[in-house]
Order: structure tokens, then C-alpha cells, then sequence
């Protein structure tokens, strides 16, 4: 009963977590539909279609009919850029795109102190908030009359601090005083907190006041730095390097792992794929070990890689490998069992043998299919080299992230995972470019 109950608590807060994801997820569809609308208008006043596809009596549905949008592209890239620029405050862009930000200056709230006789009286607090990373005067206030005496306290944006109120005042809460309201709203310890316009006040399970500054809507730069600090970190980086090591070293480690692991995987994986697609018996042999070992995540099998293979560039490289040799093999398969069979009677038909059909009527059939494995493939190798160079790697793209990581250093964070992704990217679009060139013939019959 303890489990369910505590897997009921995580689904929960699971449950409320994405809850509180898909009002953002709504304003972005809303935003690209948005823009869809816009550049629709604009491209039928001054572009109106007159290619082959306006041609077309049936096009939705028809996959030779879609290509990717280039201008859809580039307002995708904007808009996030925007987005984030807008929720980071970034210089870049325009203020009046900005989300609202931290609260920072001076306010001011009361509270009403009640002593032990039941006699009341009011304080005034006075809060300054100040940029984090800066400092800030305590302000000098009067303490007014009364046993209720006023107060000040400094509080970071994004921080909250604690207030004991009743420090100054006359009747102390060792003397039996106690705070009661805060701006006429009744406080009590570990209930509600209080909105006093600039931050929410709350009370402790020991009658201390926890105030805290309003966050806004831009996020801390520990969380997600704006876009020129990653720009900075990046020419720093590029500049200065990272742990002994300059970027290039970096990216062509992660580089050479990656591609070293992929053509292993593929040259292993592609004949293995063939070979269960064009043989019972293979098929029979390595069905059960291709479709067990398909499932396991690369990362599961890193303590077995440190123990076979060391802590070594072996052990990395053989994590990559076992992340696309079975990729590549599935793909394989799945190519040879796409061909049509009506091309290989008629080859039969025209006296071709076993090895020629392979040749002029298998291969070109499958590699479609293992274009196709193959970009999987990729991505899933970038995707694990970060934690192939998370053992003992002294460069690597990914060591430079796992370590920025540990100092909360977002940016390096940040910037990694852009330079990893870039490069993913455009050895996809090579993969896509060679496929048309030697693959012209994907797509038709």
C-alpha cells in the first residue's frame, strides 16, 4: 500500500507538472498558427503559385506535394530566439517584447503586532530588492512610535529572506508578542502567504515573516542565461578554450568518436540486416538478439562497456557502436523486406542469378531504408556520446557539458548543446544530400 500510494503522489505531481506546461504549449501552437496565417496572406498577394504543385487537383495527403516551407523555417527560428530573448530580458531584443521581469526597488507593507495583553499596533516594512550578483544598502528608516517598530531588509531578486519583525520592537515575541495580519489580512504560521503587491509574505512554523520578492516571468540566468551570454561563453570558449583544450579539440573528439562508432555499427549492422532479410536461418539465428537488444538504452550498458572495455576511448567508441549497429541492422532488414516482389520474379524472368538480383534489385531497393536507419542512427549516437564521454573523457563536447554541469555554469550548459545540435543537423542535411544523389530513385516505383 506504501508503494501505490507513493507512485500515486508521483503520477500526481507528474499530472500537475504538465499541467502547468500546456497553457505555454497552447500560446505556441496559437504562435504558429499565427505566423501560418500571416504568411499565407502575404505569399498569395505576392507570390502567387504557379508551379507543378498549384497544378495538382489532389494535394493534401500527397507526399510529393510537400516540401518543407523555407520561409516556415526561419520564422520557427525566430520565434524561438524571441521567446527566448523575451523570457531572459536579453539586450537583443526589443523591451517591449520582454516578459515581465523580477521586481527590483523599494516597497513597502505593514504588519500588526499583538502583545501578550492583547493590545495592537502597527510596523512598517520596507523591503529593497536588488539585481542578484549586485549589492544594496539597508534603507534607514525611522522607527515611529509605538511598541510595534518599524523595519527594513535587502532581498536579491529571484531570493526570498527571512524577517523577524519583532526584533526592534518593544514587546519582543519572547515577551508573548506575535504578528497577527499583514496589510489587514489575517497570517498565521504555515498558512497562506500574504500578496502585498511587490512580493508574497508568509509565516514560518516559528512565527517568522519569509518574504519574497515577485519572480515575474523572465528566468534567472542559473536556469537559462539570455542569448549573448551564451554568445559570450562561446567566443571565450573559442578563444581561451575549456579545461586545457580548445573548442575544436573538443567538437573533433566527440567527432571522430561519433563517426567511428556509426561506420563500425553499419558495417556490422547493414550484411547482419541483409542477412536476416534474405535467410531463414539468420533470421531464425539473430531475430531474438537484434529484438532484445533494440529496447536497451546505450546507457544501460555503460557499466558493462567500463568492465569489457575500460574507461578508454575503446569503451567509448564500442558505446557507440552497440548504439547503432542494431539501428542499422533493423533498418537493413526492414529494406530487404520492402522490395517489391514483382521486380524480383521479373529479374528471375530474364535469367538473373541470386548474386546479380542482390546486386541490381535488392541493394538499390533497400538503401532507401538504410538512408533512413542510417540519419536514426546518427542522431542516436549524438545523442549518447555525451554520456559516452561522461567516464573518465578529458575532451569531448559532452565532458565539457557533464563538467559545466557540476558549477551550474548554464551557458557552457546551453552552448554545448547547441554546438552538438548543430552539428547533428548538418551531418543530417550531408546524409540527406548524399541520399538523393545516390539514391535518386527513393520515392518511385
Amino acid at each position: 500500500m506504501d508503494l501505490i500510494r507513493q507512485l500515486a503522489g508521483e503520477t500526481w505531481l507528474v499530472l500537475t507538472t504538465v499541467a502547468g506546461v500546456i497553457p505555454w504549449l497552447i500560446l505556441y501552437v496559437l504562435l504558429i498558427l499565427l505566423c501560418y496565417f500571416i504568411w499565407r496572406q502575404i505569399s498569395r498577394l505576392f507570390r502567387p503559385r504557379s508551379d507543378f504543385g498549384s497544378l495538382k487537383t489532389v494535394t493534401f495527403g500527397d507526399e510529393s506535394a510537400v516540401t518543407s516551407d523555407f520561409a516556415a523555417s526561419v520564422m520557427s527560428l525566430v520565434l524561438i530566439f524571441l521567446l527566448w530573448g523575451a523570457f531572459t530580458g536579453s539586450k537583443l531584443v526589443p523591451s517591449f517584447l520582454h516578459a515581465p521581469g523580477p521586481f527590483t526597488g523599494d516597497g513597502t507593507f505593514t504588519y500588526i503586532s499583538e502583545g501578550p495583553d492583547g493590545a495592537m499596533d502597527e510596523g512598517n516594512v520596507t523591503v529593497r530588492v536588488f539585481p542578484f550578483g549586485t549589492k544594496a544598502e539597508v534603507p534607514v528608516v525611522d522607527p515611529g512610535p509605538g511598541f510595534a517598530k518599524d523595519d527594513a531588509l535587502v532581498v536579491a531578486a529571484y531570493r526570498s529572506e527571512l524577517l523577524k519583525a519583532q526584533d526592534n520592537d518593544e514587546v519582543t515575541e519572547d515577551a508573548g508578542a506575535k504578528v497577527v495580519s499583514v496589510n489587514g489580512v489575517a497570517i498565521e504560521p504555515e498558512g497562506p502567504a500574504v500578496d502585498v503587491g511587490f512580493a508574497s509574505v508568509n509565516m514560518t512554523a516559528k512565527g517568522t515573516l519569509n518574504v519574497t520578492p515577485d519572480k515575474g516571468w523572465q528566468m534567472e540566468k542559473i536556469w537559462l542565461p539570455a542569448p549573448e551570454d551564451v554568445w559570450a561563453r562561446f567566443v571565450e570558449i573559442s578563444r581561451d578554450g575549456f579545461r586545457n583544450s580548445t573548442l575544436a579539440e573538443h567538437l573533433g573528439y566527440s567527432l571522430f568518436r561519433v563517426i567511428v562508432g556509426f561506420l563500425l555499427g553499419a558495417v556490422i549492422g547493414i550484411p547482419l540486416g541483409y542477412a536476416m532479410g534474405l535467410s531463414d536461418w539468420f533470421r531464425g539465428w539473430f531475430d531474438p538478439i537484434v529484438e532484445f537488444m533494440r529496447p536497451v538504452p546505450p546507457l544501460a550498458l555503460i557499466p558493462l562497456v567500463i568492465i569489457w572495455a575500460g574507461i578508454g576511448e575503446v569503451g567509448k567508441i564500442v558505446l557507440l557502436f552497440l548504439a547503432a549497429l542494431w539501428i542499422m541492422a533493423i533498418a537493413a532488414r526492414a529494406g530487404v523486406s520492402g522490395v517489391r516482389i514483382a521486380k524480383v520474379h521479373a529479374a528471375y524472368s530474364l535469367g538473373a542469378s541470386k548474386p546479380q538480383i542482390l546486386r541490381h534489385v535488392i541493394i538499390p531497393n533497400s538503401l532507401p531504408e538504410i538512408f533512413t536507419g542510417a540519419r536514426v542512427a546518427m542522431g542516436v549516437c549524438w545523442g549518447t556520446v555525451v554520456a559516452a564521454e561522461l567516464v573518465a573523457a578529458e575532451k569531448g563536447a559532452g565532458m565539457m557539458i557533464m563538467t559545466a554541469s557540476k558549477f551550474q555554469n548554464t551557458d557552457i550548459v546551453i552552448m554545448g548543446i547547441i554546438l552538438i545540435g548543430g552539428i547533428g543537423f548538418s551531418i543530417d542535411l550531408l546524409m540527406r544530400w548524399a541520399e538523393r544523389v545516390m539514391v535518386p530513385w527513393k520515392g518511385k516505383a
